[in-house]
């Protein structure tokens, strides 16, 4: 595994399955909007990274409360640019909430664009999985 780092300890490149993940820190910016979004891609495509692994605490509620339409917009603006999103940690308290995020996250682990992993160690297995 290589690391890189951007800043202090924010972003680190890794390479799993040889495909370059930039993994997000816990404490970096919270990721809210749209913007914020494209501010991780730029940083994704800095590193020369195909995927960006971001701690769910990162997200606000609104991320996971799909009528808000935030995690659509977010998902979309990585599909455009062709970066994958692993949105990574324990979510089990939003989807909780109601069955609708619960099937969004299970067709989205289906996928290849977006997956919600519990753990980094996780979206490893899953890019051995698939490389």
């Amino acid at each position: 595994m290589t690391a890189e780092g951007n800043s202090p300890m924010t972003e680190v490149l890794h390479r799993f399955a040889d495909v370059p993940v930039l993994v997000c820190a816990a404490e970096g910016a919270p990721i809210a909007s749209e913007g914020d979004a494209t501010d991780l891609i730029g940083a994704a495509f800095g590193h020369g990274a195909h995927w960006v692994a971001v701690p769910a605490e990162r997200f606000g509620a609104d991320f996971f409360r799909l009528r808000t339409r935030l995690a659509g917009a977010i998902v979309q603006k990585f599909a455009t640019y062709r970066v994958g999103l692993a949105v990574v940690g324990d979510i089990s308290r939003h989807t909780a909430e109601g069955t609708a995020l619960a099937d969004f996250v299970r067709e989205s682990n289906r996928g290849s664009q977006l997956w919600f992993v519990p753990d980094v160690e996780a979206l490893r297995e899953r890019l051995d999985a698939t490389g």
